[in-house]
């Protein structure tokens, strides 16, 4: 029999590798869309709307996928989801038409769903003072968008788009076998049978929940869509092939998913709060810079017109880029240590929901990405959005948790 502290990990390390495995699939067409795209002849919008069409799905099933984790366990529900994705990832090699791949898309996305699942699943294995740790290890997960990166364009180079279907496909298949084998359920963790729908879904109107869901749809809507859009921008802007441009967008994405796990341990130390607000504040000042596009501009001077240009090359893109994906893997970290701090009986429900805005916006961002690309030919204004993005966040974080500050000062200055 093992004991307590050997389920905690081999619990912790069997999800983390499930998730990591569902989130390099859920960010397939980062790189699989790009030869789809030039074989259809798709615009930048139709490109955007394959791309974030499998985080549709993956994000609307997060909110049942939550609740039914409460009531039946992390361990049986995320091992039906993985062997739910194998057929759809599968068939994809067969389809020809754009609306084919739209379709199966949906279903491939629910691969996505998985994070709702295991981050209950595992954070209840886990002390209070730990799940932050805990829950930033799991969500280190999301570098399985480095991995598709890393593996799609090299099985690309040698077998065509087509093979990569039947790889992942055999790679779901055998990671969620290995899950099986290698976690544990623990009847206590269950949200009793007397808890009803309504009731965990009526947590939904805490102020508090919507603040969490428009946090998260920055630092982790904004990871999903750059992660989807960057080895088509390296490619467009830099000139890149295929393979240098999802190396070279790995460098946001590895990041972006390793140091989840980072974060976790900045949240138990130091508090959610602190941990967020300086996360916003360095995409704030990135977003403003990658937002500036490559520009020549002519001043006359006293010994005739001067020319200059303004732009950053791919170095200077790549390190700026970095530094967005260690925030955004921190700022993750830090929504979900708000969660387990005041819904501690109800991680599932209130994650799924604060996964979903997450999602929904990794949806809608790559499209209107791809719309603004068509509208002003300025690849930059996907930046410019998210700049937008994030001073909503800082405003909103403001205004919400000054009350708080007060209120804490005036019980210190009575007691």
């Amino acid at each position: 029999m093992a004991s307590q502290t050997t389920k905690q990990y081999t619990v912790l390390t069997s999800s983390t590798v499930a998730f990591t495995v569902c989130f390099m699939i859920w960010m397939m067409f980062a790189v699989l869309g790009i030869p789809i795209k030039q074989k259809l002849g798709l615009n930048e919008t139709e490109f955007g709307i394959l791309a974030a069409t499998p985080v549709l799905s993956g994000s609307l099933i997060r909110v049942p996928l939550g609740i039914w984790t409460d009531r039946f366990g992390g361990r049986i529900v995320l091992f039906a989801l993985m062997l739910a994705c194998v057929v759809p990832i599968y068939v994809m090699q067969y389809a020809t038409a754009y609306w084919h791949f739209l379709v199966i898309g949906l279903f491939v996305g629910l691969a996505g769903g998985s994070f709702s699942v295991g981050t209950p699943y595992v954070a209840r294995w886990f002390r209070k003072d730990q799940q932050g740790m805990a829950m930033g290890v799991f969500g280190a997960g999301n570098a399985g968008s480095s991995l598709t990166k890393l593996i799609a364009p090299s099985i690309i180079a040698a077998w065509g788009w087509q093979m990569v279907p039947t790889v992942y496909a055999a790679i779901m298949l055998v990671t969620a076998l290995l899950f099986w084998f290698f976690s544990y359920s623990d009847p206590k963790h269950l949200v009793s049978s007397k808890v009803t729908l309504g009731e965990q879904l009526a947590l939904m109107k805490d102020p508090a929940v919507l603040r969490y869901c428009q946090y998260y749809s920055v630092v982790f809507g904004g990871y999903v869509a750059l992660a989807l859009w960057m080895t088509k921008y390296y490619v467009g802007e830099y000139g890149f092939d295929l393979k240098h441009a999802a190396f070279l967008a790995a460098a946001f994405s590895l990041p972006g998913g390793v140091l989840r796990a980072v974060g976790g341990w900045l949240s138990d130390k130091f508090g959610a709060y602190k941990v967020t607000w300086a996360v916003m504040w360095i995409c704030w000042v990135a977003f403003f810079i990658l937002s500036y596009p490559q520009t020549d501009f002519v001043i006359q001077t006293t010994k005739g017109p001067q020319t200059f240009h303004i732009g950053l090359n791919a170095t200077m893109f790549t390190v700026l880029l970095f530094g967005v994906g260690v925030a955004m893997a921190v700022g993750k970290a830090s929504v979900f240590k708000f969660i387990s701090d005041e819904f501690p009986t109800n991680i599932g429900a209130v994650s799924g929901v604060v996964g979903l805005a997450g999602g929904l916006g990794g949806f809608l961002l790559p499209i209107m990405f791809g719309a603004l690309l068509d509208l002003t030919g300025v690849r930059t204004s996907a930046f410019m959005l998210l700049y937008g993005c994030v001073c909503v966040s800082l405003v909103w974080m403001h205004f919400s948790f000054k009350p708080l500050a007060r209120q804490q000062q005036a019980q210190l200055a009575s007691a």
